[in-house]
């Protein structure tokens, strides 16, 4: 189809069984390209297209939206992390 194709890829990525190394990303994407990411473990955002970069500087001076992303870490992936490891462990 012609047009455009925008959407937004979040993703828990971690390899032990403590979470200490947990990290949490969150692409912003348009057609199929990343624009905007943020990394926890960067702690901000970061462009990787003219439009990414303007986006990032924006986004990075609300501190606000800044603590939303760096609490996701907590909320959503080692919460989620948790339950999926109890899932494991409970059928081995």
């Amino acid at each position: 189809a012609n047009g455009y194709y925008q959407s937004r890829w979040s993703e828990c990525i971690w390899s032990s069984h403590d979470l200490s190394d947990m990290v949490y990303i969150d692409n912003y994407i348009f057609n199929k390209d990343v624009v905007v990411q943020f990394n926890s473990t960067v702690g901000e955002y970061v462009g990787y297209t003219e439009l990414g970069v303007s986006s990032a500087r924006a986004w990075n001076n609300n501190p606000g939206q800044l603590q939303g992303e760096r609490a996701e870490v907590e909320r959503y992936c080692k919460s989620n992390a948790e339950k999926i490891q109890t899932t494991i462990t409970d059928k081995s």
